[in-house]
Protein backbone atom coordinates (compact mmCIF):
# COMPACT_ATOMS: atom_id res chain seq x y z
CA UNK A 1 0.00 0.00 0.00
CA UNK A 2 1.27 3.56 -0.70
CA UNK A 3 0.59 6.23 1.76
CA UNK A 4 -2.03 8.17 0.63
CA UNK A 5 -3.11 11.51 2.14
CA UNK A 6 -6.21 9.77 3.48
CA UNK A 7 -4.70 7.28 5.49
CA UNK A 8 -2.25 9.83 7.85
CA UNK A 9 -5.95 10.25 9.85
CA UNK A 10 -5.20 6.35 10.24
CA UNK A 11 -1.66 7.35 11.42
CA UNK A 12 -2.55 10.04 14.04
CA UNK A 13 -4.53 7.54 15.77
CA UNK A 14 -1.26 5.67 16.92
CA UNK A 15 0.29 9.52 17.96
CA UNK A 16 -2.95 10.12 20.21
CA UNK A 17 -1.60 6.79 21.72
CA UNK A 18 1.92 7.84 22.17
CA UNK A 19 0.93 11.26 22.96
CA UNK A 20 -1.16 9.82 25.83
CA UNK A 21 1.48 7.56 27.06
CA UNK A 22 3.99 10.73 27.40
CA UNK A 23 1.14 12.77 28.89
CA UNK A 24 2.05 11.26 32.20
CA UNK A 25 5.18 11.39 32.71
CA UNK A 26 5.71 14.39 30.72
CA UNK A 27 7.29 15.98 33.83
CA UNK A 28 9.98 13.61 33.79
CA UNK A 29 10.56 14.09 30.40
CA UNK A 30 10.54 17.93 30.39
CA UNK A 31 12.66 18.63 33.02
CA UNK A 32 16.14 17.03 31.30
CA UNK A 33 15.49 19.25 27.99
CA UNK A 34 15.74 22.44 30.13
CA UNK A 35 18.64 21.16 32.43
CA UNK A 36 21.06 19.53 29.68
CA UNK A 37 21.30 22.42 27.14
CA UNK A 38 22.14 24.65 29.97
CA UNK A 39 24.79 22.10 30.94
CA UNK A 40 26.68 22.06 27.15
CA UNK A 41 26.15 25.46 26.73
CA UNK A 42 27.93 26.38 30.06
CA UNK A 43 30.72 23.34 29.60
CA UNK A 44 31.22 23.74 25.55
CA UNK A 45 30.05 27.22 25.42
CA UNK A 46 31.86 29.27 28.35
CA UNK A 47 34.07 26.21 28.87
CA UNK A 48 35.95 25.46 25.93
CA UNK A 49 34.68 28.83 24.11
CA UNK A 50 37.50 30.21 26.57
CA UNK A 51 39.89 28.77 23.98
CA UNK A 52 38.03 28.88 20.91
CA UNK A 53 38.63 32.18 18.62
CA UNK A 54 35.74 32.55 16.20
CA UNK A 55 35.81 35.52 13.23
CA UNK A 56 33.93 38.84 13.92
CA UNK A 57 32.73 39.60 16.97
CA UNK A 58 30.32 35.96 17.73
CA UNK A 59 31.01 34.26 20.79
CA UNK A 60 31.48 30.64 20.42
CA UNK A 61 28.70 30.58 23.04
CA UNK A 62 26.40 32.09 20.60
CA UNK A 63 27.62 29.97 17.96
CA UNK A 64 27.23 26.44 19.42
CA UNK A 65 23.69 27.76 20.51
CA UNK A 66 21.85 26.67 17.09
CA UNK A 67 23.90 23.49 17.29
CA UNK A 68 22.91 22.41 19.89
CA UNK A 69 18.78 22.90 18.48
CA UNK A 70 19.99 20.49 15.82
CA UNK A 71 22.01 18.52 17.73
CA UNK A 72 19.07 17.50 20.09
CA UNK A 73 16.61 17.38 17.67
CA UNK A 74 18.10 14.85 16.33
CA UNK A 75 18.43 12.41 19.45
CA UNK A 76 15.17 13.25 20.54
CA UNK A 77 13.62 11.46 17.43
CA UNK A 78 16.42 9.16 17.04
CA UNK A 79 16.07 7.92 20.87
CA UNK A 80 12.25 7.51 20.87
CA UNK A 81 12.08 5.40 17.55
CA UNK A 82 14.98 3.05 18.48
CA UNK A 83 14.62 2.41 22.26
CA UNK A 84 10.56 3.51 22.49
CA UNK A 85 9.46 1.76 19.20
CA UNK A 86 11.64 -1.06 19.53
CA UNK A 87 9.88 -1.62 23.18
CA UNK A 88 6.43 -1.33 21.90
CA UNK A 89 7.38 -3.23 18.79
CA UNK A 90 9.30 -6.41 20.13
CA UNK A 91 9.00 -6.55 23.87
CA UNK A 92 4.94 -5.11 24.13
CA UNK A 93 3.45 -6.71 21.04
CA UNK A 94 1.67 -3.26 20.09
CA UNK A 95 2.83 -3.29 15.91
CA UNK A 96 1.11 -6.62 15.75
CA UNK A 97 -1.37 -5.69 17.44
CA UNK A 98 -2.19 -2.46 15.51
CA UNK A 99 -2.08 -4.48 12.18
CA UNK A 100 -4.59 -7.12 13.37
CA UNK A 101 -6.89 -3.80 13.23
CA UNK A 102 -8.33 -1.83 10.38
CA UNK A 103 -4.37 0.28 10.73
CA UNK A 104 -2.06 -0.85 8.24
CA UNK A 105 2.19 -1.04 8.57
CA UNK A 106 1.93 2.20 7.08
CA UNK A 107 -0.25 3.39 9.39
CA UNK A 108 1.79 2.30 12.34
CA UNK A 109 4.71 3.55 11.10
CA UNK A 110 3.42 7.02 10.26
CA UNK A 111 2.31 7.44 13.07
CA UNK A 112 5.22 6.79 14.53
CA UNK A 113 7.22 9.01 12.65
CA UNK A 114 5.19 11.81 13.37
CA UNK A 115 5.69 11.55 16.59
CA UNK A 116 9.91 10.80 16.52
CA UNK A 117 9.41 14.49 14.82
CA UNK A 118 6.46 15.68 17.44
CA UNK A 119 9.39 14.77 20.14
CA UNK A 120 12.51 16.63 17.91
CA UNK A 121 9.74 19.50 17.78
CA UNK A 122 9.57 19.57 21.73
CA UNK A 123 12.99 19.67 22.19
CA UNK A 124 13.90 22.55 19.74
CA UNK A 125 10.88 24.30 21.27
CA UNK A 126 12.66 24.19 24.97
CA UNK A 127 16.12 25.01 23.45
CA UNK A 128 14.67 27.59 21.38
CA UNK A 129 13.43 29.18 24.55
CA UNK A 130 16.31 29.24 26.41
CA UNK A 131 18.30 30.56 23.74
CA UNK A 132 15.75 33.33 23.75
CA UNK A 133 15.77 34.05 27.36
CA UNK A 134 19.66 34.00 27.00
CA UNK A 135 20.04 36.30 24.74
CA UNK A 136 21.29 34.52 21.90
CA UNK A 137 18.76 34.71 19.06
CA UNK A 138 18.92 37.64 16.99
CA UNK A 139 15.81 37.17 14.39
CA UNK A 140 11.87 36.84 15.02
CA UNK A 141 12.63 34.18 11.82
CA UNK A 142 13.78 31.96 14.59
CA UNK A 143 10.05 30.94 15.07
CA UNK A 144 10.57 29.20 11.73
CA UNK A 145 12.86 26.91 13.44
CA UNK A 146 9.82 24.76 14.76
CA UNK A 147 8.28 23.36 11.68
CA UNK A 148 11.81 22.71 10.71
CA UNK A 149 12.47 21.08 13.85
CA UNK A 150 9.01 18.54 12.93
CA UNK A 151 10.74 18.12 9.13
CA UNK A 152 14.00 16.93 10.51
CA UNK A 153 11.99 15.24 12.84
CA UNK A 154 10.70 13.40 10.03
CA UNK A 155 13.40 12.45 8.33
CA UNK A 156 15.55 11.29 12.04
CA UNK A 157 12.79 9.69 12.86
CA UNK A 158 12.60 7.14 9.60
CA UNK A 159 16.32 6.75 10.35
CA UNK A 160 15.79 5.59 13.38
CA UNK A 161 13.05 3.17 12.54
CA UNK A 162 14.69 1.61 9.65
CA UNK A 163 17.78 0.98 12.02
CA UNK A 164 14.77 -0.54 14.72
CA UNK A 165 13.57 -2.55 11.43
CA UNK A 166 16.75 -4.78 11.74
CA UNK A 167 17.48 -4.20 15.47
CA UNK A 168 17.60 -8.44 17.10
CA UNK A 169 17.84 -6.81 20.40
CA UNK A 170 18.53 -3.35 22.15
CA UNK A 171 22.08 -3.77 21.80
CA UNK A 172 21.80 -3.22 18.37
CA UNK A 173 21.59 0.68 19.14
CA UNK A 174 24.91 0.81 20.66
CA UNK A 175 25.95 0.42 16.90
CA UNK A 176 24.42 2.69 15.30
CA UNK A 177 24.81 5.37 18.22
CA UNK A 178 28.20 5.26 18.05
CA UNK A 179 28.84 4.70 14.63
CA UNK A 180 26.04 6.86 12.77
CA UNK A 181 24.28 9.17 15.93
CA UNK A 182 27.70 10.69 17.32
CA UNK A 183 29.45 10.96 14.25
CA UNK A 184 26.82 13.57 12.79
CA UNK A 185 26.61 15.19 15.79
CA UNK A 186 30.19 16.12 16.06
CA UNK A 187 31.03 16.39 12.53
CA UNK A 188 27.78 18.04 11.79
CA UNK A 189 28.69 21.75 11.90
CA UNK A 190 27.33 21.75 16.08
CA UNK A 191 30.34 22.47 17.70
CA UNK A 192 32.82 23.84 15.09
CA UNK A 193 32.27 25.65 12.14
CA UNK A 194 33.04 23.83 8.64
CA UNK A 195 35.66 26.09 7.41
CA UNK A 196 37.69 24.13 10.56
CA UNK A 197 38.23 21.08 8.87
CA UNK A 198 39.99 19.63 6.12
CA UNK A 199 38.27 19.46 2.88
CA UNK A 200 37.83 16.37 2.63
CA UNK A 201 36.12 16.03 5.81
CA UNK A 202 34.53 19.51 5.28
CA UNK A 203 32.83 17.88 1.88
CA UNK A 204 31.69 14.64 3.35
CA UNK A 205 30.21 16.29 6.21
CA UNK A 206 27.79 17.95 3.77
CA UNK A 207 26.01 14.58 2.91
CA UNK A 208 25.43 14.14 6.92
CA UNK A 209 21.79 14.88 7.19
CA UNK A 210 22.52 16.75 10.20
CA UNK A 211 24.71 19.53 8.51
CA UNK A 212 21.84 20.92 6.33
CA UNK A 213 20.01 20.99 9.16
CA UNK A 214 21.70 22.77 11.52
CA UNK A 215 22.85 25.32 8.63
CA UNK A 216 19.44 26.38 8.38
CA UNK A 217 18.78 26.68 11.91
CA UNK A 218 21.94 28.61 12.18
CA UNK A 219 20.50 31.41 9.20
CA UNK A 220 17.29 31.38 10.92
CA UNK A 221 18.68 32.25 14.68
CA UNK A 222 20.67 34.85 12.56
CA UNK A 223 17.71 36.26 10.56
CA UNK A 224 20.19 36.12 7.37
CA UNK A 225 19.00 33.34 4.76
CA UNK A 226 20.97 32.27 1.70
CA UNK A 227 20.81 28.92 -0.99
CA UNK A 228 21.99 27.08 1.72
CA UNK A 229 18.49 27.18 3.42
CA UNK A 230 17.17 26.34 -0.43
CA UNK A 231 19.05 23.67 -0.84
CA UNK A 232 19.01 21.98 2.91
CA UNK A 233 15.74 22.51 3.36
CA UNK A 234 15.12 20.51 -0.15
CA UNK A 235 17.58 17.90 0.81
CA UNK A 236 15.95 17.01 4.15
CA UNK A 237 12.25 16.08 1.99
CA UNK A 238 14.59 14.28 -0.20
CA UNK A 239 16.24 12.00 1.87
CA UNK A 240 12.88 12.24 4.76
CA UNK A 241 10.75 10.38 2.33
CA UNK A 242 13.75 8.12 0.96
CA UNK A 243 14.17 6.62 4.59
CA UNK A 244 10.58 6.76 5.31
CA UNK A 245 9.84 4.60 2.75
CA UNK A 246 12.66 2.07 3.04
CA UNK A 247 11.53 2.02 6.90
CA UNK A 248 8.02 1.17 5.70
CA UNK A 249 9.34 -1.84 3.49
CA UNK A 250 11.85 -3.45 6.27
CA UNK A 251 8.95 -3.08 8.34
CA UNK A 252 6.95 -5.09 6.39
CA UNK A 253 9.46 -7.64 5.33
CA UNK A 254 9.53 -7.70 9.44
CA UNK A 255 5.98 -7.92 11.09
CA UNK A 256 4.76 -10.10 7.56
CA UNK A 257 6.77 -13.39 7.39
Amino acid sequence: MILTPARVPYGFRVWRRNWTVFRRFALAEVGPLFVEPLVVLGAMGIGLGAYVTLGGDESYVKFIGPGIVGGYSLFAAFFECTYGSYTRMAIRGLYEAMIATPLSIEDVITGEVLWGATRSLFSATVILFVLSVMGFVDSPMAILILPLAFLGGILFSSMALLVTAHAPSFWTFNYAITLGVMPMYFFGGVFFPLERYPDVVRELAWVIPLTPYVAVVRELVAGSLSMTTVWGLLYLVVLGAAFYYLAVARMKARLIR
